[in-house]
């Protein structure tokens, strides 16, 4: 068993792993935040994204330790934000299991690139996988919450 010290959601969290315990079992099991979402478990479906340091990290591919001393944000940090709010006005869901991991990469565009065009953003969604609906009402949602950010006024209302 190892130490880990995290900041998650903005509160210090100090807890001990085994050495081979990835970062979305910690998160949901020790600590249970379970908005993270267990999908493919390789890397590829994106339903465990969480913000690492400011960018989007699959936390099925990070081992715990490896996450030691790093900020973390995950779905439940997250309180009204753009990306979170057109999510639900634009009804960029259907079962709702990726949404977690698609609102977590979308903040993170929204952090990384304010001001990214259609394609950055399509190309930037790739790495998330949704079996339900079409791309169109995410690639929306995305859209609208960099709207409302460029304007710095409220995400609500028909955008």
């Amino acid at each position: 068993m190892y130490p880990l010290e995290l900041e998650v959601n903005g509160e210090r969290r100090w807890l001990w792993v085994r050495a081979a315990e990835t970062l979305l079992h910690t998160l949901r099991d020790h600590l249970g935040l379970t908005g993270c979402k267990p999908g493919c478990e390789n890397g590829d479906c994106g339903a465990c994204t969480v913000i690492l340091n400011g960018l989007p990290m699959k936390s099925c591919l990070m081992l715990a330790v490896e996450a030691d001393g790093q900020r973390i944000t995950t779905i439940e940090g997250l309180k009204h934000s753009p990306v979170q709010e057109q999510f639900v006005l634009k009804q960029a869901f259907q079962c709702g299991y990726c949404t977690s991991g698609f609102i977590m990469n979308g903040q993170g565009l929204l952090s990384a690139y304010p001001d990214a065009d259609p394609e950055t953003i399509r190309l930037w969604l790739e790495s998330n996988i949704c079996r339900c609906t079409s791309y169109e009402e995410i690639h929306g949602a995305i859209m609208a919450a960099l709207a409302a950010n460029k304007e710095g006024g409220p995400t609500t209302g028909s955008s």
